[in-house]
């Protein structure tokens, strides 16, 4: 039987949403492009996605069944690899459109066919929720125009928006071989390079929008227990989570390598530290642990203020993956996110 309800379709433009009282509207884009990262040479180390082949290997046998194997029916290459993204995000897409009604356009900023998309007034103004997933590896020079920023800034004047913010992590930093490969081996994850530095536009964005904070590292979670594909419980500060971002979530999905939110001002209400997650203390060290740092920040939230009537949230894309296992705790977290008032 197949899985999917009516036919895939490809080669078309979105078609606007109307607005619908209490049901949002949810678009996902993908900071990307697409012929940039599926072009990039797999004899380069160093920022690239892992080829289908390379991710074959390292889960074997978990995509052994032809469907992923077979390279008459699925691509072998670095293509291979970007297109398990968007399958893992089917299961948050179809969840939103049962839960608002509305179903969930995904842009790329520049698309399989080379169509460059931009953020504005197509992509905003049929939208209350977006989604920003910074997968873009800094050498493919993704930059937000201040066009861009400026629409997000009309974007988030008008009452009940919001913005998230997902700026993936940010491995081998430093120019020492030896603090790359200590970073490395703390998170353990062989598909992920020496150096892999993600988010150039979403780094943009926030300077644009005067969000104070920086992706850094990539930290392996604690979990419960051993092979549990869940992380360990979130340290929550429920005193800050007013409007309920987290309400019955617990712990979130296990990923190896995730991104440190720090925040950069020292303004007090700023940016509300909702969820830290614990770190795998067990790992080898990390500079970061090596500072006295046993947990790492995971949800931030901006509350509407000054010129801002919507909320910003930090919260990287794994979170929106099936990929990474799926459970009561985090569908509650695309619940409110979906269905915030």
């Amino acid at each position: 039987m197949n899985d999917h309800p009516t036919a895939r379709t490809y080669n078309q433009n979105h078609v606007p949403r109307g607005y619908t009282p209490g049901r949002r509207r949810v678009s996902v884009y993908v900071s990307w492009s697409y012929p940039a990262e599926a072009g990039r040479h797999p004899a380069e180390l160093d920022n690239r996605f892992s080829t289908m082949t390379e991710v074959r290997r390292a889960a074997w046998p978990a995509y052994e069944d032809p469907k992923w194997s077979d390279p008459l029916r699925f691509q072998q290459g670095i293509a291979g690899g970007l297109e398990l993204f968007f399958l893992g995000w089917l299961l948050f897409q179809r969840f939103t459109a049962e839960t608002t009604g509305h179903p969930v356009p995904v842009y790329q900023r520049v698309d399989q066919a080379g169509f460059r998309t931009v953020l504005d007034e197509r992509v905003l103004d049929d939208t209350d929720t977006l989604l920003v997933f910074g997968l873009d590896h800094m050498i493919t020079g993704q930059d937000a125009e201040p066009g861009e920023v400026e629409a997000l800034r009309r974007f988030l004047t008008r009452e009940g928006t919001c913005l998230v913010l997902g700026p993936h992590h940010e491995v081998g930093a430093s120019d020492d071989l030896a603090v790359r490969d200590a970073e490395y081996h703390h998170h353990g994850d062989p598909l992920v390079p020496r150096q892999q530095r993600f988010a150039r536009y979403v780094r943009g964005l926030m300077r644009g929008l005067g969000v104070p904070v920086e992706n850094r590292y990539g930290l392996r979670p604690a979990v419960p227990e051993r092979g549990a594909n869940t992380s360990a419980p979130l340290s929550v500060a429920r005193d800050l989570d007013t409007r309920g971002w987290l309400d019955g979530v617990t712990a979130f999905n296990f990923h190896m390598h995730l991104p440190h939110y720090a925040v950069t001002s020292d303004g007090p209400d700023v940016v509300h530290v909702l969820g830290r997650q614990p770190i795998d203390m067990s790992r080898p060290p990390h500079p970061f642990t090596e500072a006295g740092h046993t947990e790492f920040n995971r949800i931030l939230w901006m509350p509407p203020a000054g010129w801002r009537a919507g909320d910003v949230l930090l919260a990287d894309s794994t979170l929106f993956s099936a990929l990474f296992g799926i459970d009561d705790s985090l569908r509650a977290f695309w619940r409110n996110i979906v269905s915030a008032r």
